[in-house]
């Protein structure tokens, strides 16, 4: 009885999930959503880049996972090994949440100068990828970004959201990042196609 409680309660406990945070107001719900997958049973490892650093604190994160928190490719680990090939092997799921149309444009032309854009580029063929897009309308509608959105399905990245509403900047439409329990419901069922990778 126990077990099927804690399988319940804890859907996705003993997967890895390598959560990355980017630069937008939308920061706060990525520590809602921390703190969901968390509950759910996940190791949940946070990487943001400077931008988001502007936007929330390293510690919240921090404190809400009990690991550190990742922001540099040259911040050193116990394990000496490089970040953002280390921690990619690691997660069995890489969320980007939220995911500006910065990072969308770097992953999407293979350019990686941070760590969460190297962490991206080192993730293809190692852990799957959810991304949570999160702008303002314009952005999110315009060409580019779509394109981008287009090539990064093409390649098997999961997309979820934006949700419309009335965003930061005022205007009203899509580029609100989607909820976070929507998120994890959606890492829920990726995750569990397979099994967690420390049990294969």
């Amino acid at each position: 009885m126990a077990d099927k409680t804690e399988k319940k309660d804890k859907p996705i406990q003993r997967y890895e999930v390598l959560l990355c945070v980017t630069g937008g107001i939308a920061c706060f719900k990525s520590a809602e959503l921390a703190s969901a997958l968390v509950q759910a049973g996940a190791g949940v490892t946070v990487a943001m880049t400077a931008a988001a650093e502007r936007f929330i604190t390293p510690l919240t994160f921090q404190t809400l996972t009990a690991r550190p928190v990742y922001s540099s490719l040259w911040q050193s680990s116990d394990d000496f090994r490089s970040q953002h090939i280390s921690l990619t092997e690691r997660a069995d799921l890489m969320i980007v949440a939220p995911a500006t149309a910065d990072i969308l444009a770097k992953m999407a032309c293979g350019l990686a100068d941070d760590l969460v854009s190297t962490m991206a580029l080192a993730a293809n063929g190692a852990c799957a990828m959810l991304l949570a897009p999160a702008m303002n309308t314009r952005m999110w509608q315009a060409p580019p970004t779509q394109a981008n959105i287009e090539k990064l399905k093409s390649w098997g990245a999961h997309i979820i959201g934006p949700a419309e509403g009335r965003l930061a900047c005022g205007t009203v439409g899509p580029g609100r990042m989607i909820d976070p329990q929507q998120i994890l419901k959606a890492a829920c069922d990726i995750l569990r196609k397979n099994p967690p990778k420390n049990a294969r």
